[in-house]
């Protein structure tokens, strides 16, 4: 009698703890003036940067492109509207990705499966000022997330593609050929 009494409690708890399907939003509110989508490339040993961004902003379409080369002190900005390439001097420090000196470690998991090899990925969650998670092995960025009174929640998500990219996409500009020598010769995760 007191296995069946002990069955049936651990059934019900069982089941007590079955996720609830989620429901459609009833009310949200959702008035934020920017939303932007960038491919950002980082090549710390090279001490090189590749934004490109594209966003709305109070409801106008923006577009930004920019090269910085913090080894030789130049910043190409493109803008594809004027079809125009603009070679800038850039006097500011390069800035590694890294995890702060002062960060906690909070976890490490597996996202994915860890059945077999290859299946899953093993990450760290590190806090400071802000929340970085990134790979155990290479301290590859997963996501990070940080939150100021001006903006509010900010969290940046990382897509990581292996290789080398080389893109066509410069027209007719001085620096066209510098820039696509600059670029095919960029080895960086995209």
């Amino acid at each position: 009698m007191r296995v069946l009494i002990l069955l049936v409690c651990l059934s019900a708890g069982c089941l007590a703890q079955r996720p609830q399907k989620c429901s459609k939003y009833n009310t949200t509110d959702i008035d934020e003036k920017l939303m932007a989508y960038a491919r950002y490339s980082y090549d710390a040993l090279g001490k090189r940067i590749h934004l490109r961004e594209i966003g709305s902003y109070n409801n106008k379409t923006f577009r930004f492109d920019v090269l910085l080369l913090y080894r030789q002190g130049v910043m190409y900005k493109i803008n594809y509207r004027n079809r125009t390439c603009c070679k800038k001097p850039l006097s500011v420090d390069f800035h590694p990705l890294e995890i702060p000196q002062n960060a906690s470690l909070l976890g490490q998991v597996v996202l994915g499966s860890s059945s077999g090899p290859g299946q899953g990925v093993l990450v760290n969650t590190w806090a400071a000022k802000y929340m970085s998670t990134v790979t155990e092995f290479g301290c590859v960025p997963v996501s990070t997330l940080f939150h100021t009174d001006r903006s509010g929640w900010v969290v940046t998500s990382s897509f990581i593609l292996t290789g080398k990219s080389c893109p066509q996409f410069f027209y007719n500009s001085k620096c066209k050929k510098e820039i696509v020598n600059i670029l095919c010769n960029f080895h960086f995760l995209p």
